[in-house]
């Protein structure tokens, strides 16, 4: 932080290791754009995840570098598609217990899980609290702060249902990884920023990332 800057309450994002990093990538890139500063928690299985699907490691030692070039990505895996500014950026080690967000008295705005895999929903239902992500997100909910799950798996067995139920119960809200087509989707970039624009929703945050329902049937259809 530069000297005399104000320093922003910030939203905590904690990536998981289901399938779908261009998520977080859309709903990072979002927060950024609204102005709002970021606690950013990568899981070790997410960073398998990323590998795979982007081909970037994401490294604690280089970690402003791999975001950079994680976020300048388009969902289609393009590169340098957007130009980001990650100064607003904080991020925390998944192993680092003793980090900030792993307390009630570390002030933050809430806390968004994008995407989040069925293993990490047990572990903040369950509060098993195993690495810092799941212990950011069991503050979260004792502090009664928002808490948004973007659950990201299919189909969903009896186990997993039972713990997106005891999460809504504690208060936070369920986001499946479900696109919509009624926004007039082209590209999957659209069908991306649909969904993280829903988690957006969920939080209170601002954003155009995707075309409201107007009550205008077949109104996102292209005109010839």
């Amino acid at each position: 932080m530069n000297p005399g800057e104000v320093q922003r309450t910030p939203w905590i994002v904690g990536v998981s290791g289901a399938s779908g990093t261009p998520y977080a990538a859309a709903v990072l890139r979002a927060l950024l754009a609204a102005g709002e500063s970021v606690d950013l928690v990568v899981s070790r299985a997410s960073r398998l995840t990323l590998l795979d699907e982007t081909g970037i490691s994401f490294r604690d030692a280089h970690w402003r570098h791999d975001l950079r070039e994680w976020l300048a990505r388009g969902a289609d895996g393009k590169p340098g598609t957007f130009d980001v500014d990650v100064s607003g950026v904080r991020h925390w080690s998944a192993g680092d217990l003793a980090a900030g967000p792993s307390s009630g008295s570390y002030p933050v705005k809430g806390m968004l899980i994008v995407p989040a895999s069925t293993a990490c929903v047990a572990g903040v239902a369950l509060g098993l609290s195993k690495d810092l992500l799941q212990r950011s997100a069991s503050v979260t909910l004792k502090e009664r702060r928002p808490l948004v799950v973007a659950v990201r798996e299919t189909p969903l067995d009896g186990r997993t249902l039972r713990h997106l139920v005891a999460l809504d119960d504690a208060g936070a809200s369920v986001v499946p990884a479900s696109p919509a087509f009624y926004a007039g989707a082209t590209h999957i970039q659209d069908l991306v920023d649909f969904v993280a624009g829903r988690v957006l929703d969920a939080a209170g945050v601002g954003h155009d990332l995707y075309r409201r329902w107007r009550g205008d049937l077949g109104g996102a259809r292209p005109t010839t």
